[in-house]
């Protein structure tokens, strides 16, 4: 061979191709190369999973929480009253809200009167939290209004109460049957305060998606919620929604002055931020943890490379005498190392994607086999394993499989281009 051969030519791949498909008995690798291939593989496979699930339980917590939670909660610091008493409640609320949906990005504002009673049905008692709204701000809670599943007419909330579908779960209650709501602070009379017990009509039956919503949420009509709870006249705080609930802290200080001298305000973030903080802790630590599983995964290819090059020592002597030069040598072990990593890494993209597209019937199956109860909402808050396949998270273990596979073959082909051919065929 004489004259300028071209990178990566035509006879290279052939060879490497040719020693990729080679048995033991010829002097190649099969089996290790096969091991190098399923450990990429499912080292892919694992790193897309995990990262799709991580993204999903993120996607639907937040969801979930901007979809049934006010973004920002608005109320008033601790004040005295005309009566001398310490109060928090808000009496100017209307012209509140008129100032709070002034302040650009705000796209609702909801005057709410809330209070935790206990509600009594068909011989059942479990605690619960009233949240008094009128229908038309309920109308504009996506979880409540357009839920996953729902029973009833949300148009007759003024004639009843909507409920989450874990309390009407806990009392055994249905559309049409009666609630009864306790609350200790009721009637206030010369002898002190009684307990207030009212029953209502159930008209509507909603799943947010989250079990702590719908194991303890009610909603009453705002002016039933004012009369029960002894709020004749005031609200206990503002529900505010913002068209970019991502960027609430750029709108705290103008809400802060729309709400008046006396607000205070609670965001979303203020409430779920340690957990959405643990979870992108958790997230750079599985990826981490997960990296060096690909990385072991890659060292197959180490090894089944050095097996290839001191099997074939005999070929590469007569190559190099034929006049094969070093980088020829060095590409041809190299396709051999990153054709695995390569054909690897297609087959994990496909497995991990696959599997984040039907991870609900693959949970399902796991469940079914498992005989059930692998899934505790009551622990993890949601219904479902969710999972999200972004573009970002594939990429990001394809690059790190491609890097890993091509750098690791480096050092054995290395090996191959410097051996000496005299010395590979002085004893053959």
């Amino acid at each position: 061979m004489t004259g300028y051969t071209p990178p990566f030519a035509a006879f290279e791949w052939m060879i490497a191709w040719r020693y990729l498909r080679a048995r033991r008995a010829e002097g190649g690798v099969s089996a290790m190369t096969v091991i190098s291939f399923l450990g990429i593989m499912l080292a892919v496979f694992a790193l897309i999973a995990t990262l799709s699930v991580r993204s999903g339980f993120r996607a639907e917590f937040v969801d979930t929480i901007l979809g049934a939670n006010a973004h920002v909660t608005i109320y008033s610091s601790v004040h005295v009253d005309e009566a001398g008493r310490t109060s928090r409640v808000i009496e100017d609320y209307d012209e509140m809200a008129e100032r709070l949906a002034a302040v650009r990005g705000v796209t609702r504002v909801a005057p709410l009167v809330r209070g935790q009673v206990m509600a009594s049905a068909q011989g059942r008692n479990i605690g619960v939290e009233v949240f008094g709204i009128s229908h038309e701000n309920l109308l504009t809670i996506p979880r409540i209004a357009d839920p996953d599943q729902a029973l009833g007419d949300i148009g007759r909330f003024s004639e009843g109460v909507a409920i989450g579908s874990g309390v009407a779960r806990e009392l055994g209650i249905g559309i049409g049957e009666s609630i009864r709501i306790v609350s200790p602070d009721g009637v206030r009379t010369a002898f002190g305060t009684s307990p207030r017990i009212s029953a209502y009509e159930v008209v509507y039956i909603f799943t947010a998606g989250r079990y702590d919503i719908d194991r303890t949420r009610i909603y009453m009509p705002f002016d039933e919620a004012q009369i029960y709870f002894n709020r004749d006249g005031v609200a206990d705080e503002m529900e505010v929604m913002v068209a970019n609930p991502d960027q609430i802290e750029a709108l705290r200080n103008e809400l802060l002055r729309a709400g008046g001298e006396r607000a205070m305000l609670w965001t979303w973030r203020d409430s779920a931020g340690a957990f959405l903080r643990a979870l992108d802790v958790e997230d750079n630590v599985m990826f981490v943890i997960l990296s060096i599983l690909v990385l072991i995964a890659a060292m197959n290819i180490i090894s089944g490379l050095i097996m290839l090059v001191k099997n074939k020592g005999r070929d590469i002597g007569i190559l190099r005498t034929m006049g094969l030069t070093e980088g020829s040598v060095l590409r041809v072990f190299f396709i051999c190392g990153a054709s695995v990593g390569v054909l690897g890494t297609i087959a994990g993209v496909i497995l991990g994607c696959l599997f984040a597209i039907y991870v609900d019937q693959i949970f399902s199956l796991v469940n079914y086999v498992s005989g059930g109860g692998v899934w505790d909402p009551s622990i993890r808050g949601i219904y479902d394993l969710p999972a999200q396949l972004r573009l970002g998270d594939v990429l990001r273990a394809v690059a790190l499989s491609l890097t890993l596979s091509f750098v690791v073959t480096i050092f054995p082909a290395r090996r191959a281009a410097r051996m000496n051919p005299v010395e590979a065929l002085r004893y053959e």
